[in-house]
């Protein structure tokens, strides 16, 4: 069973929301909050497995708790899925950077809010098809790597570097397996280590990682 917790400041979405959830075989609502303090409270209370997350909300808002709900003191953070009107570049950058691990728009179809739900609630990222692309964009503008220092990945090996490419390609742990002729044991070990390496929380912050060190660099 996927624990659920709800984080908006509308009664109404929420209500919403939690007929979706409690309608669906393996999810489970443990919880509503109605704004970014009472998400976080209520997280360390009920430990959902994943935090649907507004952004806007009053007093603390949802960039602020994802910080506070993925912080490092948290032996078994939730995983937060930031589910917003609002698709502001500096909210998705600033989202993912605090630790979510899934941004979409309010405006999904209740089959894919489901899946990715279940896609975050099993320790993947996930990303509307726009904002990926927008991430991308953004990436681009930066400097080529040549003219920037190639920072966070002193204590990558190459063959981990490989798995960080693939992985900032969009490939599934079996696609990485297929292409460096692996066992899918050994690239997820890879991906362990490179989690651990580079103090990201999930494949969303490692492709932020590795377009950021410039291990990767958009077609231009």
């Amino acid at each position: 069973m996927i624990r659920v917790l709800i984080a908006d400041d509308q009664a109404l979405l929420r209500a919403s929301f939690r007929l979706l959830i409690e309608t669906t075989p393996g999810l489970q609502v443990v919880g509503e909050a109605g704004d970014g303090a009472e998400a976080v409270a209520l997280t360390g209370r009920e430990q959902p497995d994943v935090v649907l997350m507004d952004i806007r909300m009053p007093g603390m808002d949802g960039i602020e708790a994802t910080r506070r709900i993925c912080g490092s003191d948290r032996a078994s953070p939730a995983r937060v899925l930031i589910l917003t009107t609002f698709d502001y570049d500096e909210y998705v950058f600033a989202a993912l950077r605090a630790g979510a691990s899934g941004f979409l728009l309010k405006d999904v179809v209740p089959a894919d809010l489901v899946t990715a739900v279940r896609v975050v609630a099993g320790g993947e990222a996930l990303l509307a098809p726009g904002i990926t692309r927008r991430l991308i964009t953004h990436f681009a503008a930066l400097p080529e790597p040549g003219e920037r220092p190639a920072t966070g990945l002193e204590h990558v090996t190459e063959r981990e570097r490989e798995v960080l490419t693939l992985v900032a390609g969009g490939l599934s742990n079996t696609e990485i397996a297929e292409h460096l002729h692996l066992s899918l044991a050994t690239v997820k070990t890879h991906i362990g280590r490179l989690l651990a390496k580079l103090q990201a929380r999930d494949r969303a912050q490692l492709v932020i990682a590795a377009y950021e060190s410039g291990l990767v660099t958009p077609a231009r």
